[in-house]
């Protein structure tokens, strides 16, 4: 689960782009995280649960300090008699690069040093010297206030000549960021004579969005497009693309979506993908509002014991033989269907003989190649209503055909 969750992390840090949120030079950071530690054979102890609280200041948009503590129990394998239980405490100063630091997703490098304690259940405990390097991404979700954070680490017990991973996800809040001094003010002597007035120049807008330069986050927004107060284009679905060029400005919002701002649809069903329960239709097939593939139910009824079909059900079989033509190339499954009255057996024939003859009819009346259908029967597993009451029973004795369903 907790691996997932790193996956999930980066897939999505992937997918929203840049954006205006950005590392803060000379402010502080906080990082709960939890993940998990794995490790090495030789040390005979199984994988546990890691739990850690950093806290670092960033001296520049790429480089930064952080302190951590991290606490994780170590269990014995039970085949090994030699290992008793094991809590680890986890002590770390490390040092961290980032790349794209003006961007919302903010991979990073890190490397660094510390100790970690053993306080084994057996009554010894050790302190021992551990480095450590790895990578991992700050996502930031508010401005530069807070960020999503995931973390893999290659730990280096220098002592135990043990090779450890750690990997973790938690939140990271940014806070106290440095602001410039203000500039001393120099009072001069009042002037013996009235002095020209000083003309002040107005502040620099240079592409003309009502944001000046010195606060614009988005200095090259093309003339006439609105803005928001930081200066960058607006992008009223949060979708990544800006409104002047999304061709879908309605997405719904943090929806994976193409270079217009329309929502992926892989299999080209119509159906977006993040709406889509049936990701992988083949193009062309007949799909319903969740992007699966149609299925037809035809109600019709059969005399006791019998499967000759009531010239009152022809329509029925009309329109199962219009929705195979409608896709063309598809395989039809036609499936029968009984109530609960009789024998499992009897009802299983029964359903079987009503599905041949709705594909009967279908080749005869309708010109349907026969090997592009399958007729199978259910008998009387497959209920729809309550066969306790009359009219259950007659909605349970029924045929259905699937016309838009992968060959």
């Amino acid at each position: 689960m907790l691996k997932k969750t790193l996956l999930a992390l980066l897939s999505a840090g992937l997918l929203t782009g840049s954006a205006s949120a950005a590392i803060q030079p000379g402010a502080f950071t906080l990082s709960p995280m939890y993940g998990g530690q794995v490790f090495e054979g030789n040390q005979s102890l199984d994988d546990a649960k890691l739990w850690s609280i950093g806290v670092g200041y960033n001296y520049s948009e790429h480089f930064a300090v952080e302190a951590l503590y991290g606490s994780s129990d170590g269990d014995a394998e039970a085949e090994d008699a030699t290992t008793s239980d094991t809590e680890l405490q986890h002590y770390r100063v490390d040092a961290l690069y980032h790349f794209m630091p003006s961007s919302s997703f903010v991979p990073y490098l890190a490397a660094g040093a510390g100790m970690t304690s053993y306080d084994r259940a057996a009554g010894n405990a050790d302190d021992n010297f551990v480095v450590n390097y790895g990578a991992g991404i700050k996502w930031f979700l508010l401005d530069d206030l807070l960020a999503l954070r995931a973390d893999v680490r290659h730990l280096i017990d220098t002592d135990e000549n043990a090779n450890n991973l750690v990997y973790s996800a938690g939140l990271l809040f940014q806070f106290g960021k440095k602001t410039a001094k203000p500039e001393p003010i120099i009072e001069e002597p009042a002037p013996t004579e009235e002095p020209a007035p000083v003309v002040t120049a107005a502040p620099l807008d240079s592409d003309g969005d009502g944001v000046i330069d010195s606060k614009d986050r988005c200095p090259e927004t093309p003339t006439g497009v609105k803005a928001d107060v930081k200066g960058c284009p607006l992008d009223s679905d949060f979708d990544r693309v800006p409104d002047y060029l999304d061709k879908c400005p309605d997405t719904a919002r943090w929806a994976p979506v193409d270079e217009n701002g329309c929502p992926l649809d892989d299999d080209h069903d119509g159906v977006a993908n993040y709406l889509d329960k049936c990701p992988g239709t083949p193009e062309g097939y007949a799909v319903e509002a969740n992007g699966c593939p149609a299925k037809l139910t035809l109600h019709i009824n059969f005399a006791n014991d019998s499967n000759a079909i009531s010239e009152e059900f022809s329509g029925e079989i009309a329109k199962a033989a219009e929705c195979i033509r409608d896709f063309p190339g598809n395989l039809v499954f036609i499936e029968g269907h009984t109530d609960s009255k009789g024998s499992a057996a009897y009802n299983q024939q029964l359903s079987e003989r009503r599905a041949n003859a709705v594909k009967t009819s279908l080749i005869e009346k309708y010109n349907i190649p026969a090997e592009k259908m399958s007729a199978v029967g259910y008998g009387e597993e497959q209920p729809v209503a309550d066969n306790a009451t009359a009219e259950g029973r007659a909605q349970n004795r029924r045929v259905e055909v699937g016309c838009g369903l992968a060959q």
